[in-house]
């Protein structure tokens, strides 16, 4: 019996995760964290709009 290993793809991203990042590293890349949905402006408020 062969003791080969035979990978035919690379492993799936889940196997390997990201290394961890610093969270002031990411805010400087990426921005602050922001809503999934923005809240209503001044204007829209006042407009009566949602």
């Amino acid at each position: 019996m062969s003791s080969h290993v035979y990978h035919t793809s690379r492993p799936d991203s889940w196997v390997h995760p990201r290394s961890y990042t610093d969270a002031s590293l990411r805010r400087r890349k990426y921005g602050r964290v922001r809503p999934m949905e923005e809240p209503p402006g001044f204007w829209a408020r006042l407009m009566g709009f949602r």
